[in-house]
C-alpha cells in the first residue's frame, strides 16, 4: 500500500488521503416511518464517490434498521420514487449536490411495512446471542413507543436490546399499551398462548343477529387472537377489546391487578357463553375443588364443605415472620397446614355436644387442567400503615408435582365417609381467609355439591405421574405497591421456546431469564431483605397438566373452522385497506387553508390533497370545503400562497393550474412554513398576479372633513420602489391626487412615520412583507403645519389608541328612585357617534350638568339630614365637590369632544367655569374634622357590597394580585413622543404612583378632585342587542382613548352610573368571568383591549392613604382556627383603637358579634400564623406597616389585655401528657423578656410542674403546629440547651410562637398493636381534616369492572 504524508507529517494510506480531498455530500434523512421518529434527523457527510448501496448500508447502521426493510426517497421534490437499493452509481452521478448543499431524503416504509430493528450483536436474526450463557440479557420492562406506560421507571441497567427480535424472527405479534394496560396485555398473550383456550375460542361462532359485535367480548377476543396469529404488524391495538368491556379512554389510565382482571374476565366470558358449547369452558380448564374441614380431636368427627377455586393464593411471607417461604412447594405445604382451634377458639362438636379442641384446614380434592398460582406479593404493613410489595425470593419449578398435596387422608379416616353423609357440605360456600375471592357467594354454582364415591375415587386416587404440571406462563410485575409494569414470559408448546411478551415487544428468552424473576437479592439482609431486593419478580404462574391424551396443539390456518376462515379473510382485507389508506396518507399534503368569505369573515380549515392532484383539482376541493357553491362562481376563486402571521399574499400560481400539488408545495411534509388562501374576486374584476419579492400594503384612505378612516385597499409594491413611484401606485388604486398626497406608514403600534422623502425607497423606510399605510389627499392647509401638530396626526393617533369597552352598570344607585332614574335614562339614551352632530354632543353635556346639579343637591340634603339622625352618621354619599377648573383651558375634562370645533368650545367653557360655583368651592376647602373622619368609615352601601362580594374582592388588588392591570410597559413612555409634540408647553397631568398608599386618590392635598387636563377621547352609546348581556339600560358601550387614567374614566362614567366617581368601583371581567377591582386611579387603560368587559358596582372607592383590609377571627382551640369575618377600610394615621371602634359596629351588623373594645385585640396575620399583637396606641404606617389587601386577626380575649408594651412577647403554649397520649388546649403566656428561664418559670406555674422536671419544645410548621400524638414524644427537639429564645433551634422573635411542654418523669402510655393501629387511623383522619401533614396519602383506586351491556350505568344525579 502506498503511503503519503499527512498534514501532521504522519503517513496515511493514499486512498484515505484521496478520500479526504474529494468533495463531500451532506445528506439529511428524515425518518417518517412513525410519529415518534418524524421529527428526528439523521445527518451523513459522505464522499461524493459513495455508491447508493453503501448509502443504504450507512443509513441502516445509523438508524438501527435492517437494510432491506426500508426505502430512501428525495424529500424536496414531487418524485417520491425510492432510490435503488443495489445501484453502484455514485452519489454525485445520481444527482446529489456536493459541498455545503444539503440533500434532503426521507426514510419510508418498504411495501407498507415498517422497518425492522436490527440486532445489535450481529445484525441478523440468527445471531448467536440467544444462548443460555448470555448474562447481559434481561427481560425487564422495555421502553414503550409513544405510550405513557405504567407509573414509575423500572428499566434495569443490565437490560440489552440484543434480545429484541421483530415479528419476522419470532413469529409473534405484540400488543400496544394504550397507556397503563400492560396488565391486560400480559393476560391476553397468556390466553392466546394457551392452546385449549385459543382453540375453544375459535370453535365458538358469533351470531351477529343476536348481539352487537362491538359489545361482544368473545367476538372481539376472537378477532384479536386471529390478528395475533395472522397479522404482519409488529403490534396491534387492544382498543376494540376494551371497548367491548364497556371501558372508555379513562380506563386506559387506571392500573389494575392482573389476577383481579383474570377473575373478572372469566366471569364475563361465562355470562356471555351461557347456553353455548363453551358454557363450562372456564370451569373445565381452570376450576379446581378443595375441602374446607373442621375435625374434632376427641371423637374424630369431621364437618366439611366443598369449595371451588380458579387460582391458589400463596403467601410469600407469613404474618409476623421475618423469613419468606423459599419455594412454591413450601408455600403450598403452608397453605394446607391445618390450624388448631383450642382455648377460647374451641369448636362445638355435633357428636360430642360440647366445645372441643379441633383441627381446621384445607385439602385439595381436584386440581384443574390449567393450574394458576398467585404469589401474594402485595401486603399491608400495619406498622407504617402503608401498602407494600414483598420482593422476597420464591423459587418455582419448571415442572410441579402436585400429588403430595392431594387429599389422601380421607382414605385412612373412617369418619370421612360418615361426615359426607351428614350433609355438612350444605353449610354454604365460604372461602378460607387465604383464598382468593374469585366469585361472590351468590354466584358460587358449586354450593352444596356432593361428590359420588366413584368420582371421588377417580379424582383422589390418580397416579402421581398424572399430577405433574409444566410451567408455561409467568406474569411478572416490576415496580412497587404504588404502581409498576406487567409483562409475561410464556413458553410456546410448539417449539418449547420461552418468549418475553412486553407490550409491543416480543423477544426470545432463556430459562436463566425465568430464574431472574424469582425475586430476592444476592445477599441476605434479614428482615429487611425485601426492601433491598429487585422489584422485578413473578406474580402469577400458570401450569398445564402433562397428559398426552389431553394436551392440545394450536390450530393451523388450514384447521380453522369455516367461520374463522371467513373472519381471517375479512381481517386481511381490512389490513390491506388500512395499508392502502396509510399509503394515501403518506402521499397527502395537509396544509392550512384560509378564505375571506363574501361577508368579510375569515374562515380557516385544513386542506388535504393528494400530491398528484393538480392545482385546478385542489381549487375545486377548497371551493367545496369552504361551502362557496351558490355564493361565488368557481372561476372567481383561486389558491394563492399565504402567510397568516403577516397577513401576506406571497405569490399566485398563474399558468400552473395543471401542476401537481406535491411540486407546488415542495413535497409531502408534516408541516409547512406557509398556508394557502382561497382568494375570491367579483365577476367584473380580474385577478392580480402576485410575484415573489413583492410586498403587500393595506392602504387606508383618511377623510379630514368627515374625520373618517376607510376600510383598507390592498396594493402590492416592490421594496426598491421610491416614495414617488409608490404614491403613483396608490393614486392609481384609489383615484386620489398624487401631488397633494400624504402617506403615513404605521410600522408598529403608536409609531407613525410620514413618508416625505421622494427618492427614498420603501425598504429604507422600513417596509416589510405586510404593511399598513394611511393616505390623505386634500386641498386643506393641514399639510402646511408640522405633522405632529396636524389634524391628520390627531385622527390617526385617536384611531390607534381608541378601544371599545362593554360596561355593565349597577342595577340601583344609593339615591332615591326619583333622583336616580332621570340621570340613568339620559345617560343611557345619549348616543354621541364618532361623526355625530352637535346636537348629539350637547346631550352629553346636558347629562353632565344636570347630573352634577342633582348630586350636589342630594349631597346637601343628606348632609343636613345627618345632623339630625345618628343612624345616618355614615351616609350613602360623601360630600360632592365640583371639579376644580383652572383658567388654563387645557385643565378642563372634555367628554365626547371628538373634533377641533368642540375642543375649542370646551376650552372656552372651561375658562368661564372656573368660578361658576364659588360656594361649593368654599365648602370643599372648609371640610370639618368630623367630615374627614366620616370619610374614613365604610358607608352602609359600601359595607353591604363588601360583605356580599368577598370572593371577588379577595383578588381585586392590582398590587399583589396575579393579574396586572398594566401591560408591562410604561404608558407615559409609549405616548410621550406624541404628546410632547402635539401639546408642547401644556401642563402635564399624568399622575405618578402614590408610594405611601395601596391605591391612588382622586383628591389632591386640599381635598379637590383631580381633573384630567389633557384632551383624551371618550364616547358612550347604548349597547346593541348582541353586545348586551341583560337589559340594554344597564349596559353601555364606551369608546375611549386607552391612555386615559382610571380616575378620568370614572369621572366620565358619572352621568351613566348616577353617582359620583368616589361612590362606585370598577371591576375588570376576564374570560372566566372572574372579576378584579381596578384601584390604581393614576394608571391608564393601556392594558385593556377591544371588547373587554367592565362591571361597575356601587361602594365607596378608596382615597389616598386608605387600604382595604380583610379581618379574620383567630380561634386557637378550634379545628379551623382561621375564620373570615368582614372586609373593612383602614387609613394611614389611624390608631389601632380607632380602627377597632369603626370595626366593631360592622361585626355586630354582619357577623352578629357584640363585642367591646377592651375584649378584643388585633394582631398580624401571615398566612394562617398569628403574629405581632397590635397595641391600641399604635398608628398605621408609623408603627405598623400596612399594604393593599392587608389581612389581620381579631382575637376575642377572655381576660383583660396583658400586652402593654412592644418589649413583651406573647407565646401560645400547649401541654403534652404522655401517660394519656393527649394534648391540652392552647394557653397564652406573656413574657417580659426573651429569657428561656422566664419561659420555663411561666410554663411551670401554668402546668403545675416542678421546674426541674419541665421540658419544652417549639412547634413545627404553620399554626396550630399540629403533630401526631404518636410522633410528638420523640420527634420534637425537647429541652434545647439555649439561654435565649431568639437563637437556634427556637428562633422565637415575635408573638404567636407555639411551645409544647411536658413533665419529664411522666411515662409514655404503652399501646398494643391493635390500639396503636386504631390510634394511627384516628390521628391520620384528624390531621387530614386540619390540613396538616399526613405521612401517607394513597391514590384512590378505581374498581375493575367489565360491563356486559356495553358500558357503565349512567347516574342521573351525577354531574
Amino acid at each position: 500500500m502506498e503511503m503519503v504524508p499527512s498534514e501532521e507529517n504522519q503517513f496515511v494510506p493514499k486512498e484515505i488521503q484521496n478520500a479526504a480531498e474529494e468533495p463531500r455530500v451532506l445528506c439529511i434523512i428524515q425518518d417518517i416511518t412513525s410519529a415518534k421518529t418524524v421529527n428526528e434527523r439523521l445527518t451523513l457527510n459522505l464522499p461524493a464517490s459513495t455508491t447508493l448501496s453503501k448509502l443504504y448500508d450507512d443509513v441502516a447502521h445509523k438508524a438501527g434498521y435492517v437494510k432491506a426493510t426500508f426505502d430512501l426517497a428525495w424529500g424536496n421534490t414531487q418524485d417520491m420514487a425510492p432510490l435503488d437499493h443495489s445501484s453502484k452509481m455514485s452519489l454525485s452521478d445520481f444527482g446529489f449536490e456536493p459541498g455545503n448543499k444539503r440533500n434532503f431524503l426521507q426514510l419510508t416504509d418498504k411495501d407498507g411495512e415498517q422497518p425492522q430493528i436490527a440486532s445489535e450483536e450481529s445484525g441478523t436474526a440468527d445471531s448467536g446471542g440467544l444462548d443460555d450463557s448470555s448474562q447481559d440479557r434481561f427481560i425487564g420492562p422495555l421502553p414503550r413507543d409513544s405510550t405513557a406506560g405504567c407509573s414509575g421507571d423500572y428499566s434495569s441497567p443490565s437490560y440489552s436490546y440484543s434480545s429484541i427480535l421483530n415479528k419476522s424472527d419470532t413469529g409473534y405479534v405484540g400488543l400496544v399499551n394504550q397507556a397503563m394496560t400492560c396488565y391486560l396485555n400480559s393476560l391476553l398473550q397468556t390466553l392466546y398462548m394457551t392452546p385449549e383456550f385459543r382453540n375453544a375460542l375459535y370453535n365458538w361462532e358469533f351470531e351477529e343477529s343476536e348481539e352487537d359485535p362491538v359489545t361482544s367480548i368473545p367476538h372481539q377476543l376472537q378477532r384479536l387472537f386471529i390478528l395475533l396469529q395472522t397479522s404482519k404488524k409488529r403490534a396491534i391495538e387492544t382498543t376494540d377489546v376494551t371497548r367491548s368491556f364497556g371501558w372508555d379512554s379513562s380506563e386506559a389510565w387506571q392500573q389494575h391487578d392482573v389476577q383481579e382482571l383474570c377473575r373478572v374476565m372469566f366471569d364475563a366470558l361465562e355470562q356471555k357463553w351461557k347456553q353455548t358449547e363453551q358454557a363450562d369452558l372456564i370451569n373445565q380448564l381452570y376450576q379446581g375443588k378443595l375441602k374446607d374441614y373442621v375435625r374434632c380431636l376427641e371423637c374424630g368427627y369431621e364437618s366439611w364443605r366443598i369449595d371451588t377455586y380458579l387460582d391458589i393464593p400463596l403467601v410469600i411471607r407469613p404474618f409476623g415472620a421475618s423469613q419468606a417461604y423459599s419455594s412454591v412447594e413450601e408455600a403450598l405445604h403452608a397453605f394446607m397446614q391445618p390450624e388448631t382451634l383450642d382455648g377460647p377458639n374451641q369448636y362445638f362438636c355435633e357428636r360430642c355436644k360440647k366445645k372441643c379442641d379441633a383441627r381446621k384446614g384445607l385439602r385439595f380434592l381436584h386440581f384443574p387442567y390449567l393450574l394458576t398460582l398467585q404469589l401474594k406479593r402485595f401486603d399491608f404493613d400495619y406498622t407504617t400503615m402503608h401498602r407494600i410489595k414483598l420482593n422476597d425470593r420464591m423459587a418455582f419449578p419448571e415442572e410441579l408435582d402436585m400429588s403430595p398435596f392431594i387429599d389422601v387422608e380421607d382414605e385412612k379416616s373412617p369418619q370421612t365417609e360418615s361426615c359426607t353423609d351428614s350433609g355438612a357440605e350444605n353449610e354454604g360456600s365460604c372461602h378460607s381467609d387465604q383464598m382468593s375471592n374469585d366469585f361472590s357467594t351468590e354466584d358460587c354454582v358449586d354450593e352444596g355439591i356432593c361428590l359420588d364415591s366413584t368420582g371421588s375415587t377417580e379424582r383422589v386416587l390418580k397416579p402421581k405421574n398424572t399430577l405433574t404440571f409444566e410451567l408455561f406462563s409467568v406474569m411478572v410485575h416490576s415496580g412497587s405497591a404504588a404502581g409498576g409494569h406487567y409483562y409475561a414470559c410464556i413458553k410456546s408448546f410448539t417449539d418449547g421456546q420461552w418468549y418475553s411478551f412486553n407490550d409491543q415487544h416480543v423477544s426470545k428468552i432463556t430459562l436463566d431469564d425465568i430464574r431472574k424473576t424469582y425475586g430476592g437479592s444476592s445477599g441476605s439482609r434479614g428482615y429487611y431483605s425485601s426492601a433491598f431486593a429487585s422489584s422485578t419478580n413473578a406474580y402469577m404462574l400458570i401450569y398445564r397438566l402433562k397428559d398426552a391424551s389431553k394436551n392440545a396443539k394450536y390450530f393451523d390456518a388450514e384447521d380453522f373452522p369455516e367461520h374463522v376462515k371467513s373472519l381471517v379473510q375479512k381481517e386481511k382485507e381490512s389490513e390491506e385497506q388500512e395499508k392502502r389508506q396509510r399509503e394515501i396518507e403518506r402521499n397527502t399534503c395537509k396544509i392550512k387553508l384560509f378564505c375571506m368569505r363574501p361577508v368579510k369573515t375569515m374562515m380557516e380549515s385544513k386542506l388535504e390533497v393528494h400530491k398528484d392532484k393538480t392545482l385546478r383539482e385542489a381549487t375545486e376541493m377548497a371551493y367545496k370545503l369552504m361551502e362557496l357553491d351558490g355564493a361565488v362562481p368557481l372561476d372567481c376563486c383561486r389558491l394563492v400562497k399565504y402567510d397568516e402571521f403577516h397577513e401576506y399574499l406571497e405569490r399566485s400560481y398563474e399558468g400552473e393550474e395543471d401542476t401537481p400539488m406535491g411540486m407546488l408545495l415542495g413535497g409531502v411534509k408534516s408541516s409547512y412554513m406557509f398556508d394557502l388562501l382561497l382568494e375570491i374576486r367579483k365577476p367584473e374584476q380580474v385577478f392580480q398576479p402576485y410575484k415573489p419579492g413583492e410586498v403587500m400594503v393595506k392602504v387606508h384612505v383618511v377623510d379630514l372633513k368627515t374625520e373618517s378612516i376607510a376600510t383598507p385597499i390592498s396594493v402590492r409594491a416592490y421594496l426598491n420602489q421610491s416614495i414617488t413611484e409608490f404614491k403613483l401606485l396608490i393614486a392609481q388604486a384609489t383615484g386620489l391626487s398624487a401631488e397633494a398626497m400624504r402617506v403615513v406608514l404605521e410600522r408598529c403600534y403608536n409609531d407613525l412615520r410620514l413618508l416625505y422623502v421622494p427618492n427614498k425607497t420603501l425598504k429604507a423606510e422600513g417596509f416589510f412583507r405586510s404593511n399598513k399605510v394611511f393616505v390623505e389627499s386634500s386641498e386643506s392647509t393641514d399639510h402646511q403645519v408640522a405633522f405632529t401638530d396636524s389634524l391628520l396626526w390627531k385622527l390617526l393617533d385617536r384611531h390607534g389608541n381608541t378601544i371599545r369597552l362593554l360596561v355593565s352598570l349597577p342595577e340601583q344607585s344609593p339615591g332615591t328612585l326619583a333622583n336616580r332614574t332621570p340621570c340613568q335614562r339620559e345617560g343611557a339614551d345619549s348616543d354621541v357617534p364618532l361623526e355625530g352632530s352637535k346636537g348629539d354632543r350637547k346631550s352629553v353635556e346636558a347629562i353632565l350638568e344636570e347630573s352634577t346639579d342633582k348630586l350636589k343637591s342630594l349631597s346637601l340634603q343628606q348632609q343636613q339630614g345627618s345632623s339630625t339622625s345618628d343612624s345616618q352618621k355614615s351616609s350613602d354619599f360623601e360630600h360632592i365637590e365640583s371639579p376644580s377648573q383652572e383658567a388654563d383651558s387645557n385643565s378642563s375634562l372634555c367628554v365626547a369632544a371628538d373634533n377641533r370645533e368642540l375642543e375649542n368650545r370646551i376650552r372656552a367653557g372651561g375658562s368661564s367655569g372656573a368660578s361658576s360655583d364659588p360656594d361649593n368651592h368654599f365648602a370643599s376647602e372648609e371640610r370639618s374634622d368630623s367630615e374627614v373622619n366620616n370619610d374614613r368609615s365604610t358607608s352602609s352601601v359600601d359595607s353591604d357590597i363588601l360583605s356580599s362580594s368577598h370572593s371577588s374582592d379577595t383578588l381585586c388588588n392590582a398590587d399583589s394580585g396575579p393579574i396586572q392591570l398594566a401591560n408591562g410597559l410604561d404608558s407615559h413612555s409609549i405616548t410621550s413622543s406624541r404628546r410632547s409634540k402635539a401639546h408642547e408647553g401644556k401642563k402635564e397631568t399624568w399622575d405618578t404612583a402614590e408610594e405611601d398608599s395601596g391605591t391612588d386618590s382622586e383628591y389632591d392635598d386640599n381635598g379637590k378632585i383631580k381633573a384630567e387636563a389633557q384632551y383624551l377621547f371618550f364616547r358612550a352609546e347604548p349597547c346593541s342587542p348582541e353586545d348586551a348581556t341583560s337589559d340594554a339600560l344597564k349596559c353601555v358601550v364606551v369608546h375611549v382613548d386607552k391612555r386615559i387614567t382610571l380616575a378620568a374614566f370614572k369621572q366620565n362614567m358619572e352621568p351613566y352610573v348616577g353617582v359620583a366617581s368616589t361612590q362606585f368601583k370598577v371591576f375588570r371581567v376576564y374570560a372566566n368571568n372572574q372579576e378584579f377591582e381596578s384601584v390604581r386611579l393614576n394608571e391608564t387603560l393601556s392594558s385593556f383591549s377591544d371588547d373587554n368587559k367592565i362591571t361597575i358596582r356601587l361602594g365607596r372607592a378608596l382615597k389616598k392613604g386608605e387600604y382595604r383590609v380583610k379581618v379574620y377571627q383567630l380561634l386557637v382551640n378550634e379545628t379551623e382556627p382561621c375564620k373570615f369575618l368582614v372586609d373593612t377600610v383602614f387609613a394611614k394615621g389611624m390608631t389601632v383603637r380607632q380602627s377597632k371602634e369603626e370595626l366593631l359596629p360592622q361585626l355586630k351588623e354582619h357577623c352578629k358579634l357584640d363585642l367591646s373594645i377592651e375584649s378584643v385585640r388585633l394582631r398580624k396575620k401571615t398566612w394562617k400564623n398569628p403574629g405581632t399583637v397590635f397595641l391600641d396606641y399604635h398608628v398605621y404606617e408609623e408603627d405598623i406597616s400596612i399594604s393593599s389587601n392587608w389581612e389581620v386577626f381579631l382575637e376575642v380575649l377572655n381576660d383583660p389585655e396583658k400586652m402593654k408594651s412592644m418589649s413583651q412577647l406573647a407565646v401560645l403554649s400547649r401541654r403534652w401528657s404522655p401517660s394519656t397520649m393527649k394534648l391540652g388546649p392552647f394557653q397564652e403566656v406573656i413574657l417580659e423578656s426573651s429569657n428561656v428561664e422566664e419561659l420555663k418559670q411561666k410554663l411551670s406555674e401554668l402546668g403545675d410542674i416542678p421546674l426541674q422536671n419541665l421540658e419544652f419544645a417549639k412547634g413545627r410548621g404553620t399554626f396550630p403546629c399540629d403533630i401526631s400524638v404518636l410522633e410528638i414524644h420523640q420527634d420534637l427537639d425537647w429541652n434545647p440547651k439555649v439561654s435565649t429564645l431568639n437563637v437556634w433551634p427556637l428562633y422565637i422573635c415575635d408573638d404567636g410562637a407555639v411551645v409544647f411542654f411536658r413533665h419529664s418523669s411522666e411515662e409514655l402510655m404503652e399501646l398494643s398493636d391493635e390500639e396503636r393501629s386504631e390510634l394511627m387511623k384516628k390521628e391520620s383522619s384528624r390531621l387530614l381534616k386540619t390540613g396538616h401533614r399526613v405521612s401517607y396519602s394513597p391514590r384512590k383506586e378505581k374498581a375493575l369492572k367489565i360491563y356486559l351491556d356495553g358500558g357503565p350505568p349512567k347516574d342521573p344525579g351525577q354531574d
